[in-house]
């Protein structure tokens, strides 16, 4: 049978997405316009809309679609946002992103994955803006943001970029040790940062943010 990307968007959404407590329609309708198999090798376009993770270069990955969208409903995403969109490999988490907010930033620490992601982006979602340089490090350049949308797994808490996030800000993300995994939702306000884990999820490691070393005495 020949690959239909269209009808594979639109399997996706009803056997991935809506099953998986995926409520926002914009989130959907995002998902179901971008062409997710354009981020990935053509060898592998086949398998751009499997429900796993897709690999698209040594150690990175498209996440799993359906974490993908339970985190950025979770982030609660309003058109007149700024994100930033964190590890952004070939671009397809920001040009889903494009469809939802008001202006991103997408950051990659690989230049060729950068070099992808400018190329695609460009035909795709032509106002995003590409950066490059260390995912930890985050892009205080055009700080503050709305949202932070960490595009793989952490180890602990990005205390360190909560400096970015505007007040009432959300940041979502893939946190823990292997095996240990749950996606996360943080809120500042105030300057104080609230937590809460939204569900068990696996996600491929984001270079820079392995656990800070601790002290034992």
């Amino acid at each position: 049978m020949r690959f239909d990307p269209a009808i594979a968007r639109r399997n996706m959404v009803l056997s991935q997405l809506r099953p998986s407590q995926v409520t926002d329609e914009a989130v959907i309708a995002a998902m179901s316009e971008v062409p997710r198999e354009r981020f990935v090798a053509p060898e592998l376009a086949a398998l751009a809309y499997i429900d796993e993770e897709v690999a698209i270069a040594p150690g990175r990955a498209l996440l799993e679609p359906m974490v993908f969208a339970r985190m950025l409903q979770a982030a609660e995403i309003a058109p007149g946002d700024k994100v930033l969109d964190i590890g952004a490999a070939t671009g397809y988490g920001a040009a889903v992103l494009a469809q939802l907010a008001g202006e991103v930033v997408a950051l990659e620490s690989e230049p060729e994955l950068a070099v992808a992601a400018r190329g695609l982006l460009a035909a795709l979602a032509p106002a995003v803006q590409v950066a490059q340089g260390a995912l930890e490090r985050g892009d205080s350049q055009h700080a503050p943001f709305d949202v932070i949308v960490f595009e793989g797994a952490i180890a602990e808490q990005p205390a360190a970029l909560f400096g970015q996030l505007a007040d009432g800000g959300r940041a979502v993300a893939v946190v823990g040790e292997a095996g240990r995994t749950k996606a996360v939702l943080y809120r500042r306000h105030k300057g104080e940062i609230a937590e809460r884990v939204l569900f068990d999820a696996a996600a491929p490691r984001l270079p820079g943010f392995a656990k800070a070393p601790r002290f034992v005495f």
